[in-house]
């Protein structure tokens, strides 16, 4: 199975809930390298199909929940104009056809202004930022029991199946606060109600800003992948566990210690 195979592969699988054997399996050498040029692949095929990419997911950068995946490093994959979209208020209603075993988390979400710079500290990397927003990423694994090596989860579109973003606020009218803030917020995370899980910003990379510095100094190595540009969205990773997800079910969030709104999302 060459790279073209595998890419195709995936692209198959798509917005259908079908699962698939982790390609590792087939073959043990499947690297990070190759499979970020599956990644490529992939994006040229649904831009052909008439999906645009407006942004990155980050996935990993939640350093607690490492053992239970057996990946140890951030990746990142492709967020597309067909799976973002923005949260309206109450608690909309998601459908979850053609997720593979669909788990939820609540992230922070940046709105790029400028491209951020390997090495840049807190300061210089909130002046990057032109919005800051709270949301849910829903996840997906194409590969049954969520059973994979990290260069499966890049191939498999960094896992990424859907976006909701929530209320949007500017990040010039206040910088440092924010600064500060989003390495020291706490998040809770319910089910119907019921507390699943509580997740402190340190929990991604030491916080949010440092989970976008580290994709930046990430793309900066590979000279395949397009840098971050002014415009596109970023979603930092999964704050809390990641929890699997089904239709009857209302979840929510409430933060502390940053003026971001909780979230709320029920699935049919």
């Amino acid at each position: 199975m060459d790279l073209q195979d595998i890419a195709k592969e995936v692209f198959a699988v798509l917005g259908t809930g079908r699962q698939i054997a982790p390609f590792s399996k087939a073959r043990p050498d499947f690297g990070l390298e190759e499979a970020y040029r599956v990644t490529a692949a992939v994006r040229a095929a649904r831009e052909a199909g008439g999906e645009r990419p407006i942004g990155r997911k980050i996935g990993f950068t939640n350093r607690t929940i490492w053992a239970e995946y057996g990946v140890y490093a951030p990746i990142w994959g492709y967020v597309y104009d067909h799976t973002v979209q923005d949260l309206s208020s109450g608690a909309p209603e998601v459908s979850l056809k053609g997720l593979a075993e669909p788990r939820i988390e609540p992230e922070i979400v940046f709105g790029l202004a400028a491209p951020p710079a390997p090495g840049m500290d807190e300061r210089q990397l909130i002046r990057c930022i032109d919005w800051i927003a709270h949301g849910f990423e829903i996840v997906q694994s194409i590969f049954p029991n969520w059973s994979f090596r990290a260069p499966d989860t890049v191939a498999a579109y960094g896992l990424h199946g859907r976006l909701f973003i929530g209320p949007r606020h500017s990040a010039a009218s206040r910088r440092d606060e924010w600064a500060r803030e989003l390495s020291r917020f706490e998040i809770d995370l319910f089910r119907n109600g019921a507390l699943m899980d509580r997740g402190v910003a340190a929990n991604v990379l030491d916080g949010p800003l440092f989970a976008l510095r580290h994709l930046a100094e990430t793309l900066a190595q590979d000279p395949q992948s397009p840098p971050l540009a002014a415009g596109e969205i970023v979603t930092t990773g999964t704050l809390t566990r990641a929890f699997p997800v089904a239709a009857g079910e209302e979840w929510s969030t409430t933060l502390t210690g940053v003026p971001l709104e909780g979230a709320r999302i029920r699935f049919v």
